[in-house]
């Protein structure tokens, strides 16, 4: 008598599907309510049991908020109302690191450095912090998900990386949310040090609903001889601005920005990058990739500053983007500043539409014009989607050929 077994295939997510997005029905056992007040920045404090110097550290960034004016430059905010915003809720416990935290904590990115880096200052409640030793090689990526659960809900991670001299790793981050009618917010923070002949880089997949604010400020700072490498892609929200920057303070310390930002319908996609030339024989690279359809609007907005010192660095900025149909639009605002004659500043843009020529021949071999589309727009977005784990790799792919849905015709 012999044996039979069968092997169950999992049924395939179907991209329909995940237009709705999905929640987890978790009543939280802390919430703040609505308002960003001193009694709920005094509850976040207390539910957490921290030391007096967060408490004043918060209650100090809070008043800066209020002190401070909306940003004026870049995507229209005036819909994003603060009052409805819960600032806090806590869904089970976690961990702490005090001590090295704190040498590093608020450092490169200060509450008084923009209005949303004092509210994430005054109500930040959890993120990611990693201490890379001394020589320490992580051959694996590190990954973390972050996810909104709750509508209505401001979400202020903060991220925190410390690579020490002559170490590497990889850390990867993927953030989404379910779909609601109301605005959320998230306004994170992510600081990373790369000290002297370090290696980081930092990987970020966003897929946020439609109703989402993502506002975030990330920084990093580049020793001697150090590499920081930013890997950035954008997709859904309402409106997203995101810079991410290297501050390359040391001789031949390395920056680059490779970033993909993809806008539907009625989203903003604000991105780019900014890199800080603070020393001589650095070196960096701002690689930006966008697309827009159905009303969508991409932009890069970056900075490139050459320093008093930073006599033979170089720096090379290319901005390519594909409008989809009439109704989207593209700008480019570039920042350069130059202090030093001797070095080297390379800046291109290109704005295109589907190509004619590459449809026919495509259709030619067999493919039908929505085919063809997704084809080219998938060559168009491979020189980031190769930098990714496969894993991240596969899903970016899927994402992208969903929003391709219906873009012909």
């Amino acid at each position: 008598m012999s044996e039979t077994s069968t092997q169950v295939t999992p049924k395939p997510i179907e991209l329909g599907d995940y237009k709705f997005g999905f929640h987890d029905d978790i009543e939280p056992i802390i919430s703040t309510g609505k308002g960003a007040t001193e009694a709920a920045v005094r509850e976040l404090s207390r539910a957490k049991g921290e030391p007096e110097w967060m408490l004043d550290f918060r209650l100090k960034a809070l008043e800066t908020f209020h002190k401070m004016p909306m940003p004026d430059w870049g995507p229209d905010l005036s819909e994003l109302d603060f009052d409805e915003i819960i600032y806090y809720q806590k869904a089970s416990k976690q961990a702490e690191y005090p001590d090295l935290f704190k040498k590093y904590f608020a450092k490169l990115v200060t509450p008084g450095d923009n209005k949303l880096s004092a509210l994430n200052a005054a109500f930040w409640s959890g993120g990611t912090f990693i201490y890379v030793p001394k020589g320490v090689k992580c051959d694996i990526p590190l990954q973390t998900y972050f996810r909104m659960n709750h509508e209505e809900t401001g979400q202020f991670e903060r991220t925190l990386i410390i690579v020490d001299e002559g170490a590497s790793v990889h850390y990867v981050e993927g953030c989404t949310a379910p779909i609601y009618s109301t605005a959320s917010l998230h306004a994170a923070i992510v600081e990373v040090y790369a000290l002297e002949g370090s290696y980081m880089r930092y990987s970020t997949i966003q897929n946020w609903s439609d109703n989402v604010y993502n506002l975030v400020t990330k920084r990093a700072k580049a020793d001697r001889n150090a590499t920081v490498e930013w890997i950035d892609g954008n997709l859904g929200s309402h409106t997203t601005m995101k810079y991410p920057s290297v501050i390359l303070d040391g001789e031949g310390a390395r920056g680059t920005m490779l970033s993909i930002a993809f806008a539907n319908g009625k989203q903003v996609q604000d991105t780019g990058g900014k890199m800080i030339h603070n020393a001589p024989h650095t070196s960096s690279s701002i690689v930006s990739k966008s697309i827009s359809k159905g009303g969508g609007e991409v932009n890069y907005r970056g900075q490139v500053t050459f320093g008093r010192n930073s006599q033979k660095s170089v720096s090379h900025i290319e901005c390519d983007t594909i409008i989809m149909d009439e109704l989207s639009r593209s700008d480019t605002v570039p920042f350069n500043e130059i202090h030093n004659s001797q070095v080297a500043l390379e800046h291109e843009a290109k704005v295109s539409k589907i190509s004619e020529e590459q449809l026919y021949y495509l259709m030619s071999r067999g493919l039908t014009e929505s085919q063809a589309t997704e084809m080219i727009v998938m060559g168009f977005v491979e020189p980031f989607t190769k930098e990714l784990p496969m894993e991240y790799a596969i899903e970016l792919n899927r994402l992208i050929s969903y929003e391709m849905e219906g873009s012909v015709g």
